[in-house]
């Protein structure tokens, strides 16, 4: 239902009832009428509720500074003021090109002002709705009858089975009705970039700072895809960021690429670092151009902007120092960054057009922002060929994409445009800080321990934290580099007991994974735990409720482990998984236990060591895969790893990046890779339901890990 707002007249006869009459009217043409007291109240109501879609004032009492205070909150809200034959209308041309219409006192003019109030507000409803997901609508209302895909035609097949009911019944008529066939000339074509799909991507290259922007409708790993098909031509060589999305490693595996990998930082917590600045000079590239067999210089580098943990580049620097053609900023977990002054400078998209280059950005529209999963955009900034673009493009999407998708990805990108896009991400940061600070209040608060959090000490403003080098060493990174890496303030890593930034092992500690488990069985996921630290993400959708429940959970994790309540109480979820094991435990045993097995493996240190010196490229991963198609394989158990060639990708989580390419081998070298997988393996050997999810090895029944490897290589 559509809401007006309306501020006075107060006290007014002469006002009141015209006021009253147009009530009547307006309600009859289907609106909501609500009064709030003041200006601070009607402030409050627009900036919370969004169905509002116009307001309603007197205008000698409020005038211009009420509609100045509303349009910084909404530019495009309608704004109706009422006067008489003696107010003084004051206003320039730029105030007037506010959504602002005047309306005089009378009686027995309500059913006419009422109708002119539902035209603009339609006019404000269509001006708000982007263009492809307008069309999408407009074909929906017209209830056409089609004889082409999709079979459930609008949902009516669903309707002729119970089961299907059912599903009907629960992702209700419109969803099903938006699922139409690419058969729909009028709402243009995915493939060929025409009518409202074209409209689409130009309103979202616009949105975002973009030159062209793609929608895609299979996530960013394909977009990821796309990109590197496109931009890097079979037999040629490119620099990838070893800390990237398996999405890239698959891209390795399709093309004849010869990969160089850009090594970046790890702390000793495991938080993933950024590239170090010489790792992008033309000397270091020089170098290992040299020392990589078939390799040229590169002509496509891929650069993963922020990392998991929410570091982000000055890319700036990247795109100006980088001397390849075409960079491509993976920033799947970042689509926010053109939309708050403290992210200027850190985007794919950030700045002019760099000479000579072309600039890529990919990103997960459905990570962060309000779209649907796997929606997903591909952002270029410089000259390109559209049609050769177009051709890798098609080659991974599908002749059948889901409109509602499609839709999504606009409708996000519409709720970013203008102040109320502002707004929201400014409220995703404050949202962010406020409970940061919150629990460096409880920390302080707290006699014994609290949990701690990964930021630098003060946090009074919104800003994006830098990773500096000196004096400053609450990140942990040796050797960091000025003005390069900054921490993304919603990006909130939570500290457990038991390891400084240092990675120094206290004598008692806490594994993040139990509270992870704690956290679990009270309804707040978490989206990655390391060793001693879990990341929350405070996207656009978190609210204070959500933020208090984890805040809660907190607390009452430090509550039940003060208390040493039994395993079996505290976690009904783990005990499960074996109830013999786990009968008389209690869950400070269970901390100190895992806690000393991490000890005696010493983590921070083979986690270092395990990402310093990278595994032997014996294969490129598209040779190596190759060979695994030829049946050239055979499984082993992971500790016969060493010395092998490995047929796959191998990433543990945590801590989410590869540790092994397919192709690549382990040798004396680089023993320290295996010794933080069998480390990894050994936890959940000694302590059920901790088992490490690796991907790319497999967990027998038997409880042993085993891998796939070449034969004969």
């Amino acid at each position: 239902m559509n809401i007006i707002a309306i501020m006075g007249p107060h006290g007014v006869f002469y006002k009141d009832e015209p006021i009253k009459e147009l009530h009547q009217a307006l309600e009859k043409q289907g609106f909501q009428l609500i009064y709030p007291t003041n200006s601070t109240d009607l402030l409050k109501l627009i900036e919370h509720n969004s169905r509002i879609c116009g307001v309603i004032f007197d205008w000698d009492e409020y005038s211009l500074d009420l509609c100045s205070e509303i349009n910084l909150l909404n530019e495009y809200l309608p704004l109706y003021a009422f006067i008489s034959t003696h107010s003084s209308l004051d206003v320039s041309v730029n105030e007037m090109r506010m959504a602002l219409w005047f309306f005089e006192y009378a009686l027995s003019a309500a059913d006419d002002i009422a109708v002119r109030i539902k035209q603009y507000t339609n006019e404000y409803l269509d001006n708000i709705t982007p263009p492809f997901t307008k069309a999408l609508f407009t074909y929906v209302n017209e209830g056409k009858y089609t004889f082409c895909t999709p079979g459930h035609m609008a949902g009516t097949a669903y309707q002729k089975s119970p089961v299907g009911c059912l599903f009907y019944d629960f992702f209700g008529g419109n969803s099903l009705k938006a699922d139409v066939s690419i058969s729909v000339t009028e709402l243009g074509s995915l493939l060929d970039h025409t009518g409202p799909h074209l409209e689409a991507e130009e309103y979202i290259a616009r949105t975002f700072g973009a030159e062209q922007s793609y929608m895609v409708t299979n996530g960013t790993s394909t977009s990821n895809k796309i990109v590197g098909i496109y931009a890097a031509p079979s037999g040629s060589t490119v620099l990838i960021d070893r800390n990237c999305h398996k999405s890239l490693t698959h891209l390795l595996m399709m093309t004849d690429l010869v990969p160089i990998w850009l090594k970046p930082t790890r702390n000793a917590l495991g938080i993933l670092g950024g590239i170090p600045k010489h790792e992008f000079m033309r000397q270091n590239i020089e170098e290992k151009v040299a020392a990589t067999k078939d390799a040229q210089w590169p002509v496509h580098a891929v650069i993963t902007n922020s990392t998991y943990d929410g570091l982000l580049y000055n890319t700036e620097f990247i795109k100006h120092t980088l001397d390849v053609p075409s960079i491509h900023f993976d920033s799947a977990w970042v689509p926010y960054t053109n939309f708050h002054p403290i992210y200027q400078g850190k985007s794919g998209m950030s700045g002019e057009r760099v000479p000579g280059k072309v600039i890529y950005e990919t990103q997960s529209t459905h990570k962060l922002l309000a779209a649907l999963s796997q929606a997903s955009l591909i952002h270029i900034k410089g000259d390109y060929d559209e049609q050769t673009f177009n051709e890798a493009y098609m080659m991974h999407t599908t002749t059948s994409p889901s409109y509602p998708i499609v839709a999504s990805i606009e409708t996000a990108a519409a709720m970013l445009r203008g102040n109320p896009g502002k707004r929201l991400i400014n409220r995703s940061v404050e949202r962010a800080l406020h409970f940061r600070r919150e629990v460096q209040r409880l920390r302080e608060e707290s006699e014994d321990w609290f949990f701690d959090i990964w930021q630098p000490e003060h946090i009074d403003e919104a800003a994006c934290w830098p990773i500096s080098p000196g004096e400053e060493d609450w990140h942990g990174f040796k050797d960091a580099d000025a003005d390069h890496m900054y921490l993304d303030p919603i990006k909130v890593t939570i500290l457990t007991p038991g390891m400084s930034e240092s990675g120094e092992m206290a004598g008692e500690g806490i594994p993040a994974a139990l509270v992870a488990k704690f956290l679990d069985e009270r309804g707040v996921v978490v989206e990655k735990t390391g060793p001693y630290n879990l990341l929350f993400l405070f996207s656009i959708g978190i609210d204070k409720t959500k933020a208090l429940s984890l805040l809660r959970g907190l607390t009452e994790f430090k509550r039940s482990y003060d208390l040493n309540l039994r395993v079996k109480n505290m976690l009904p979820d783990l005990y499960a998984e074996d109830p013999d094991f786990y009968r008389n435990m209690r869950i400070q045993d269970l901390a100190q236990g895992i806690h000393r097995l991490i000890k005696q493996h010493n983590l921070s240190d083979l986690m270092l060591r395990a990402f310093d010196v990278l595994p032997e490229m014996k294969l490129t991963p598209h040779q190596a895969y190759q060979q695994q198609v030829k049946g050239n394989v055979e499984t082993v158990e992971i500790e016969q790893l060493l010395n092998r060639v490995s047929a796959n990708m191998i990433l543990p989580y945590p801590p989410g990046v590869p540790v092994v390419m397919p192709g690549e081998m382990i040798t004396n070298e680089s023993r320290a890779v295996l010794d933080f997988l069998l480390m990894l393996c050994s936890v959940g050997e000694h302590y059920p339901g901790f088992e490490t999810d690796i991907h790319g090895a497999k967990l027998g029944e038997d409880g042993i890990y085993r891998v796939r490897v070449l034969k004969n290589v």
